[in-house]
């Protein structure tokens, strides 16, 4: 069969590179190293770096540009130190400012958007394997920016800890201060060496840069690319700590649309999170409530498959590589948002961490309740990876869905159990040049058949100049994965990406070039269902502003009756097959300026009709104080008889107001024509203490048309972080 012989040559492909290119050279941390001493002093979090330990610290200097263009000092040069105590990791940085005018700041929320504020990050490889660590930075305003890093440099920043900061502003320089707990993040004990860097983006002089030197094509979060910081003795390993998050909620709902009155309801629920180690945690849950978090963008949809929306629960966030990314975009065997879907989580508990200087462990048990509807299930999910090579690593893992004392009546799944085990290999080679992931899945569930697996093999190679990417799979028709994302079954896929950037010697133009893209799937006899071609070039200037031309020809025989409107009209019959063109056009403007935005129009053929697609993002912000955002996409689909014509509009003003770094107020609506349905959401929030909260949050839905509510709920939150 041709699925073996076609990935598995690929798979050959990735060892063959990675016994090449796995050792070879990335930075040379010799060069970029900075020394730091422990320290006695009572170090005060002001952003005045006068204590006398700062005075004789080592100093990072010579930050190098990374953007518009990685050669040369930056022109806005920064300092940094970096200091210790028994408890708590210090960083002091001075970011010198020559240039006339206000710092670009959008508000001052935690998390803030990086490329629209002025600001400085540090990014700690505290295991010294350049795939995972922690991101640390701040605004020029003082806003706090925090995230886990995994697979060589990605940053989570759902994830949110204990640590302080502080920043002060002078006409010439902005100064900023750090306090990291060591009980904050996690690390080998008895280590002398970190990787660690440090990036700053200046927006009025639409700079970009670090202290270890890093090449434009990646992000200045890329671990391979980390200088070094020198302990002056080892850090000790740490004996066993605990945090306590209890929470209290009070909440009042009301579903007008099933004829019900309004329904108080109060709760009360536990996380623990026990450090059993500088490098290992055990979090546990009981009867967690997620009330607080965002609500989701809404997207219209008009492709036949389910839309993916990401994890943003505190509980699941820490190590998340473990679990989240195994597979690939449109192939995940877990998927965590498929928990507590359905009926209530009970309690959980996640073992995750790091054994030695080469083994990860994640071990996760989750127990949601039962109602009318749903039989009570449990969750569980075992990881182990292995580091192999510069930065490449395996990874097996099992994961167990099991209905608990089932009852045939109320079944919401046709078997008592689905389980998914599988084995995983990362290639990523020291220069980050070559990147690549091998993988097969298999299922377990009564009845499976040898059709209930999946196969995969990606392999990518980028440089300054070219991208170039070829991606293979197989997944079987019987391949079942009950808490995971799987777009589609029974299909072989081969996807290749290509693309050339132009550095021409302008003033005005960054880069520019072409790029070709290719997704093919075929059934299990070979046949050819669907085709994506894409051609596209892309221009973009020195002030960030970019401008995408693209051309697209698609071609579908359908495996099933679709509707293209998601209407629940007149499908297309099954086995129909559609050949059409498409044309698009994408501007985004100067996002450093307080109004900016972004355009784009498609148009051209669907399916047997046509549809014009227009979408707008305008922001205006009130510098530092909030920002206003309106989100609007329109899709006009019209259909030959008998099929239905549709035009869909979403249109979403959000209004974040940050009254200070600790008073925040989200307003977001959501009007969707598509689902017929409009979305209101006001959330309060006040951080009272360090990761201690109280949130107010409103919810309503309502039509559109006569603005008759549908369901609406009132949640009052309080939260306290207890070490």
């Amino acid at each position: 069969m041709i699925k073996p012989a076609l990935l598995f040559s690929t798979a050959i492909l990735l060892v063959f590179n990675t016994v090449l290119f796995g050792q070879s050279k990335g930075i040379n941390r010799e060069k970029y190293r900075i020394n730091t001493k422990e320290t006695d002093n009572i170090i005060t979090i002001d952003g005045i770096l006068d204590e006398p330990a700062w005075l004789t610290a080592d100093k990072a200097t010579n930050f190098q540009r990374v953007l518009p263009t990685d050669t040369g000092y930056a022109a806005a040069q920064t300092e940094v130190k970096v200091i210790y105590s028994a408890t708590t990791l210090y960083v002091g940085i001075v970011c010198y400012d020559s240039t006339p005018g206000k710092r670009p700041v959008e508000s001052l929320r935690r998390d803030f958007n990086f490329l629209k504020n002025d600001n400085f990050v540090v990014f700690l490889d505290t295991y010294n394997d350049q795939t995972n660590g922690f991101a640390f930075g701040v605004s020029a305003a003082g806003a706090q920016w925090d995230g886990v890093q995994a697979n060589g440099g990605t940053v989570n920043l759902d994830w949110d800890i204990k640590w302080r900061s502080a920043v002060k502003n002078y006409k010439d320089r902005w100064v900023a201060e750090f306090a990291i707990p060591f009980r904050s993040i996690r690390y080998n004990g008895g280590t002398k060496e970190w990787g660690i860097n440090f990036s700053r983006l200046d927006l009025k002089t639409n700079e970009k840069s670090s202290w270890a030197p890093m090449p434009r094509q990646f992000a200045t979060a890329t671990l391979a690319f980390t200088g070094t910081l020198v302990w002056d003795k080892p850090l000790p390993p740490s004996g066993l700590r605990f945090s306590l998050i209890p929470y209290v909620s009070a909440k009042a709902t009301q579903n007008k649309e099933a004829g019900e009155g309004i329904k108080p309801k109060a709760n009360a629920g536990i996380d623990a999170k026990i450090i059993l180690s500088t490098s290992m945690n055990l979090d546990l849950t009981v009867n967690p409530d997620y009330s607080q978090v965002e609500v989701d963008r809404q997207v219209t949809n008009t492709d036949r498959f389910e839309l993916f929306f990401p994890e943003k629960r505190q509980f699941y966030l820490e190590n998340s590589d473990l679990f989240a990314q195994l597979g690939n975009d449109n192939l995940r065997p877990f998927f965590s948002r498929r928990i507590g879907l359905e009926s209530s989580v009970q309690a959980g508990a996640r073992l995750s961490g790091k054994i030695g200087n080469n083994w990860r462990i994640g071990l996760m048990d989750i127990q949601t309740g039962k109602n009318d509807t749903v039989e009570a299930e449990n969750f569980t999910v075992a990881t182990i990876q292995r580091k192999v090579f510069s930065h490449s690593n395996i990874t097996a893992f099992f994961i167990n869905k099991q209905l608990i004392n089932p009852v045939t009546d109320v079944l919401s799944s046709s078997y008592k159990f689905n389980r998914v085990a599988g084995l995983e290999y990362n290639l990523a080679s020291a220069d980050n040049h070559w990147a690549g992931k091998a993988f097969y899945h298999q299922s377990f569930y009564p009845g499976a058949s040898h059709d209930a697996a999946a196969v995969s093999a990606n392999l990518a190679y980028n440089t300054q100049y070219l991208t170039a990417t070829l991606n293979l799979s197989w997944v079987g028709a019987d391949y079942l994965a009950e808490v995971g994302y799987i777009r589609r079954k029974g299909y072989y896929e081969i996807n290749p990406v290509f693309q050339y950037k132009f550095f021409p010697a302008s003033s005005k133009i960054a880069d520019h070039g072409p790029a070709y893209k290719m997704d093919m799937y075929f059934d299990p006899s070979l046949k050819l269902t669907d085709r994506v071609a894409q051609l596209l070039y892309q221009v973009e200037w020195m002030n960030k502003s970019t401008l995408v031309l693209n051309a697209t020809n698609t071609f579908i025989e359908l495996q099933s009756p679709f509707d293209p409107t998601n209407t629940e009209s007149i499908p297309l019959p099954e086995n129909s097959k559609f050949n059409w063109n498409e044309m698009g056009i994408t501007f985004t403007s100067d996002i450093r300026k307080t109004f900016n935005w972004l355009v784009s129009s498609t148009y051209g053929g669907f399916y047997n009709g046509t549809k014009l697609m227009l979408d707008g993002e305008l922001y205006y912000r009130v510098q530092p104080y909030g920002s206003l955002a309106i989100i609007t996409t329109y899709n006009n689909i019209e259909m030959p008889s008998p099929y239905k014509s549709a035009q869909f509009l979403l249109i979403g003003p959000k209004l974040d107001i940050t009254f200070t770094d600790k008073l925040f107020f989200t307003s977001f609506v959501q009007y969707n024509t598509q689902i017929d349905n409009l979305n209101l959401n006001f959330r309060f929030q006040w951080r009272f203490a360090p990761v201690s909260d109280l949130f107010i949050v409103y919810t309503e839905n309502s039509s559109p048309t006569d603005y008759r509510i549908k369901n609406r709920g009132l949640v009052l939150k309080l939260s306290y972080w207890f070490n």
